[in-house]
């Protein structure tokens, strides 16, 4: 095969087989749809060149930046497609939580923006998040920004309505799967493939996964954040499912080491989703179904996400006193106090008082007197030991009052008498009425 440009090999991925002897199931034919296989590496090489393409004529005469609100393969995907069109790129985020992901960009020079946002989406009703101020920002008319909003762009939807969903039905000799599993984040490729599917074969069971709430897994949102992405429709799912980090890794494990396939967690999330529900249905048929699911990406991007959750992979030791050893009974016992006793405790006692929260949203408000370690810092530094007297009371805080929580709970396994987290969180404290000062 020859082509002129590399947007041409997007799309046209392989759908492949997976072995029954891998997945156990005895009536149900499971297919990966290779998305990995795009030229830059994932299935958003799709959302993203079918939202940009048709505003790059003139982009460069007219001085544009090419920007989205991403912090992964859309942004990766923007900023080389940029890059070949002589454009700037900006990915605009309020974190970014994967380094490799992040390197990466830096490398096909992309500027990154990290702003404290309150959520992992966004919400372009809340007025006051610096990422919907940006938002409004680089959606202006005349701003000189190409911004492709990947959350409320319906061409984000129509490149796999148009593209991987008749793929599917192409590869399957014209038939629609009986089953479609799909992991939601934008919810482009699992509304657009569903339309697509449903327009061949109303009769298609489309389920979504989302991850675990307080759980990370690249590539998924939970279900509080999918109900504040734009794109998303309840009514696409007939049911909606949640799969864990640790879902997503024994997946990944799977697909890495028994199908030849380099997927990353997300991949790996759909995977296990996938098989698990398939089982539950699987010993009730009589005749032979088929079900696909999407491998979004590759591992290569991940290998840190790995190292921190599952470092005998690479035989290391397990590291000690981590959030991630907690048991829920650990967290259900930790100690919380409410913003109006936590005024009165702080006025009080004078609690050394952490934020965990990103620089960016510490800076723009935060509890005076207050000191802020980033999440991951504070767990680094509390792999050697406690880093302050049991004598100091302390007082944990980060947006709504879940991380600190576990904070607290693991000081206090670690021998701490007094570490609490703020209920509710920064958030809280605002909405109280309580004063936050800034830098």
């Amino acid at each position: 095969m020859r082509f002129d440009h590399v947007t041409d090999v997007i799309g046209d991925t392989p759908l492949v087989r997976i072995d029954a002897a891998v997945h156990g199931l005895n009536n149900i034919d499971l297919y990966a749809k290779m998305e990995l296989f795009n030229p830059f590496g994932s299935v958003k090489d799709r959302a993203a060149w079918n939202m940009v393409r048709h505003r790059l004529p003139g982009a460069a005469d007219r001085g544009e930046t090419v920007v989205e609100l991403s912090s992964g393969n859309t942004a990766k995907a923007l900023a080389v497609i940029a890059g070949m069109h002589g454009l700037p790129f900006r990915s605009v985020t309020n974190r970014m939580r994967i380094p490799e992901v992040k390197d990466l960009l830096l490398l096909l020079g992309a500027q990154i923006d990290e702003l404290p946002g309150r959520s992992e989406c966004l919400d372009p009703s809340d007025a006051d998040d610096p990422l919907t101020r940006m938002y409004h920002t680089v959606s202006a008319d005349g701003a000189g920004y190409l911004h492709t909003d990947q959350y409320f762009n319906d061409l984000n939807i129509e490149a796999h309505l148009r593209g991987t969903g008749p793929e599917i039905i192409a590869d399957l000799d014209g038939r629609a799967p009986d089953y479609f599993i799909a992991c939601v984040g934008t919810a482009g490729s699992s509304t657009g493939v569903a339309r697509a599917l449903r327009a061949h074969d109303p009769a298609v069971t489309v389920v979504g996964l989302v991850a675990e709430k307080s759980d990370f897994v690249p590539g998924i949102r939970n279900l509080d954040e999918v109900h504040e992405v734009g794109l998303f429709d309840p009514d696409v799912y007939d049911t909606i499912e949640a799969v864990s980090s640790d879902d997503a890794i024994d997946g990944l494990l799977t697909l890495v080491r028994r199908c030849g396939t380099l997927a990353g967690p997300t991949g790996g999330g759909a995977y296990q989703g996938a098989v698990r529900y398939l089982r539950r249905i699987d010993a009730g048929l009589t005749e032979r179904r088929t079900a696909v699911f999407i491998v979004c990406d590759r591992v290569e991007s991940y290998l840190s996400y790995l190292r921190e959750r599952r470092p005998a992979l690479f035989r290391q030791q397990a590291r000690a006193n981590t959030v991630r050893s907690l048991t829920a009974e650990d967290v259900a016992a930790a100690r919380t106090v409410g913003v109006a006793d936590a005024r009165t405790w702080i006025d009080k006692e004078h609690p050394l008082i952490v934020d965990l929260r990103s620089p960016f949203a510490y800076r723009a408000q935060h509890i005076d007197r207050s000191i802020n370690i980033v999440d991951e810092q504070f767990g680094e530094m509390l792999h050697g030991g406690l880093p302050f007297s049991t004598r100091q009371p302390v007082l944990l805080v980060c947006p709504v009052g879940e991380k600190s929580a576990r904070y607290a709970a693991l000081l206090a396994r670690m021998g701490h008498p007094d570490a609490r987290s703020l209920a509710g969180g920064v958030i809280a404290w605002r909405d109280a009425g309580a004063e936050l000062v800034r830098d």
